[in-house]
């Protein structure tokens, strides 16, 4: 299907929400018409009233504008063309490949993700500004032949027309999901309207002496409800339409990217990007967000910087993920296919004159781009890695301590988590002797002889809490061991004798302080929760070396 015919299927969508709206204020006046001829006057007045109502949203989806604001773009650093001259002369070259405008401007950002905008205006027929946005994530784990593959991708939306309707489409899509919202949030409060008047007509009975009735807010909502499964219906059906060929445009731009870039770079760099995005989603979970809770973040340019420290490291970890492609479900209202597909048919596809052995190039670096890294298109990595930090990150997180270094994050950061520790165990111990929570109190509970009285106020399962005796103690013995080891750790960490070994390849090693390596904390645990409990390993462990 030609843009010109898109175009025409997305104004006839976007057409259809409108009737469909005339067609239900038309059907609510043609009631008012009838109550009001045949109907009792004081019910014609009611319905009347209800049918505005049901008006409201109807007539603010028509009218609901679908313009894209700055705050709908993904936040990002503009990389201006005398500072960043080898990324732009690399994009304006792959788009005069592709034979296409060239973008008005370049954002980088921190998503792993590219993507390309066009503020079109009447319904594409008029062009506008072009943005492509790039993530940094992408830089620092693709080689150049790979980014040339996903920015030949990207300028294919617009050698296709695909990013002139966008405008068009996503306006149609907001204002019919903005309608549905708005039904099904007018039903909810009348739902929540007629609870509320029984509650209260509840109340007023028991003052007087009389029983409760059921609460139950029947069908209270029930026409808004209607209102909104007609509405979702329509936009199912419009999503299918304009997201089957979204997927069918993602297919012609793999090819375009084949053909300018290269079969393998574009095969390689589909394989690589699921591999990326998991890998940063680990990188900000364990590394760069660690010391958030305790307001502080690594140092200055390292936010984003340490995720390509991390691919180095991790490589050859990373290394069987790449032909382990995702296993997608198939929804009509995928706006992507699967991945495993789009590399299936890109492998396909006859190696490209660029990859050709009588180009005499060797490969991909015949198309311009070569296997050296992506970041390396920019002037200065380390400067922008910075500069992205401020462009991204809230005001919040931009007024936290930065740590010196990777390993003092980490030692600060594991310090504070254990430090403010509140396991199941922490809330039992509390309940159980109405003290304060400490490791102290617990081995008084031990040497009391009442660690599996305490066990029965942790969270149980069905199963554990009908046993009793050996069977109980089996059964509860690994949950304690683990809200032990945990206040063991807070109070080892609490005095300083723990250390933390930073590595980029392997999770992090805590360790005791040289004074105290000659005990052995998981030993010492298992000594306490034993069938005959012997505390004297923690207290070994746990007294202080200076005393």
């Amino acid at each position: 299907m030609g843009a010109s015919l898109r175009a025409l299927r997305a104004l006839a969508l976007l057409a259809g929400f409108h009737l469909l709206g005339f067609v239900v204020l038309a059907t609510l006046a043609g009631a008012d018409y009838a109550l009001f001829r045949w109907a009792p006057a004081s019910l014609a007045v009611k319905l009347t009233v209800v049918s505005l109502l049901l008006a409201i949203p109807v007539v603010r989806g028509m009218f609901m504008l679908g313009g894209r604001g700055p705050d709908d773009y993904p936040s990002g650093l503009p990389a201006d063309p005398d500072t960043e001259p080898e990324l732009w002369r690399t994009v304006r070259e792959l788009a005069e490949q592709v034979g296409t405008r060239a973008p008005d401007a370049i954002v980088l950002t921190a998503e792993v993700n590219a993507a390309v905008t066009e503020e079109a205006r009447l319904l594409g027929l008029l062009p506008g500004r072009r943005l492509l946005f790039l993530g940094v994530p992408l830089l620092q784990g693709l080689d150049q032949a790979q980014l040339r593959s996903v920015v030949a991708h990207e300028l294919g939306h617009y050698s296709n027309s695909d990013t002139r309707l966008g405008p068009a489409i996503r306006r149609g899509r907001d204002q019919m999901l903005g309608t549905i919202r708005d039904f099904e949030a007018r039903a909810d409060r009348t739902r929540d309207k007629e609870r509320a008047r029984q509650e209260r007509r509840n109340e007023k009975r028991a003052a007087k002496g009389r029983s409760a009735r059921e609460v139950d807010p029947g069908g209270a909502g029930f026409t808004y409800r209607a209102l909104a499964r007609l509405y979702t219906g329509y936009a199912k059906l419009s999503l299918r339409a304009t997201l089957a060929d979204a997927r069918r445009q993602e297919y012609a731009a793999d090819a375009t990217a084949a053909r300018i870039a290269g079969r393998d770079a574009t095969a390689a760099a589909l394989r690589e990007i699921p591999v990326l995005d998991s890998a940063h989603g680990f990188y900000l979970r364990s590394y760069a967000l660690m010391g958030t809770d305790s307001g502080l973040l690594p140092p200055r340019g390292a936010v984003f910087g340490g995720f390509g420290e991390l691919l180095s490291a991790r490589a050859l970890q990373l290394l069987p993920l790449r032909d382990e492609l995702p296993d997608e479900q198939v929804s009509p209202y995928d706006s992507h296919p699967p991945v495993a597909d789009r590399v299936r048919r890109i492998e396909e596809l006859p190696p490209s004159p660029v990859e050709s052995p009588a180009a005499g190039t060797g490969g991909t670096a015949g198309a311009g781009g070569g296997k050296g890294s992506a970041l390396d298109l920019l002037t200065g990595p380390a400067r922008t890695l910075a500069e992205l930090e401020e462009a991204v990150l809230t005001p919040d997180a931009r007024a936290m301590r930065r740590a010196a270094d990777w390993p003092e994050l980490l030692t600060e950061s594991s310090r504070a988590r254990l430090g403010a520790l509140d396991s199941p165990l922490h809330r039992a111990l509390a309940d159980y002797t109405g003290d304060l929570p400490t490791m102290a109190v617990l081995l008084r509970v031990i040497d009391d002889g009442q660690l599996w009285q305490l066990a029965r106020r942790l969270p149980l399962s069905d199963r554990t809490a009908e046993v009793t005796g050996r069977a109980f103690q089996e059964l509860v013995r690994p949950a304690l061991a683990n809200g032990v080891t945990g206040m063991v750790l807070a109070e080892l960490a609490g005095r300083s004798r723990l250390s933390w070994t930073f590595s980029w390849s392997e999770a992090a090693e805590v360790r005791l302080a040289p004074e105290g390596a000659e005990h052995d904390p998981e030993a010492a645990v298992a000594a306490a929760l034993a069938d005959r409990p012997d505390t004297e390993p923690l207290k070994r462990l746990l007294l202080d070396p200076a005393r």
